[in-house]
């Protein structure tokens, strides 16, 4: 028999990933693991989830403007910290050697094997969190962790964020290939 835990999310683990906002004029980081996609459509969209306390929310807002960086597992105190302090006290501008693409506002993270721009498409205030949902303007990748012009999350190494344990976790083995490991359920299905 299966515990009842109450309303308990259960989708952790899930992408770390560090968002970047200009507040008051300088880049700011926060590390954030509560994020979507969408759709994968044109235009494609994402979205962050993020307590209305964070200091990276008003420069979401004042510039429309922010970055999803996708960092590894060499980056794994860089990324704890920018989610320990506040931008609000603390400058986090120079922790990274940064660069931009089609956003001014958008600070980049050169060490992230992934960076992504997005515009801010709209705000919705959940209680005390807003989500904020972005149009994704481009994806920059390092050609290194590209396999046939496609991000390879092995070679990326990202760090999944495991909120009840409370852990920095890693990708495991490739387990098997989409759209494939079921074939052999669907053509018992139709016979």
């Amino acid at each position: 028999m299966h515990t009842d835990l109450g309303p308990v999310t259960a989708l952790y683990p899930s992408l770390t990933t560090i968002v970047g906002a200009h507040c008051g004029g300088r880049p700011n980081f926060l590390a954030v693991a509560h994020l979507g996609v969408l759709n994968h459509g044109q235009p494609q969209y994402l979205c962050i989830g993020l307590n209305q306390a964070h200091h990276t929310n008003a420069g979401i807002l004042e510039n429309r403007q922010f970055s999803v960086c996708v960092p590894g597992e060499d980056l794994l105190a860089e990324t704890d910290y920018v989610g320990l302090v506040s931008g609000k006290t603390t400058d986090k501008s120079g922790l990274f050697e940064l660069f931009y693409g089609h956003l001014p506002a958008a600070p980049l993270i050169r060490r992230c094997p992934v960076n992504m721009e997005c515009r801010l498409h709209e705000r919705i205030v959940l209680g005390v969190h807003d989500i904020f949902i972005g149009e994704l303007v481009a994806t920059h990748a390092d050609p290194a962790v590209l396999t046939g012009g496609k991000i390879d999350f092995a070679k990326v190494r990202p760090l999944l964020f495991d909120m009840p344990l409370k852990k920095y976790r890693g990708l495991g083995p490739v387990l098997g290939d989409c759209w494939s490991a079921g074939k052999a359920l669907k053509r018992k299905e139709t016979e």
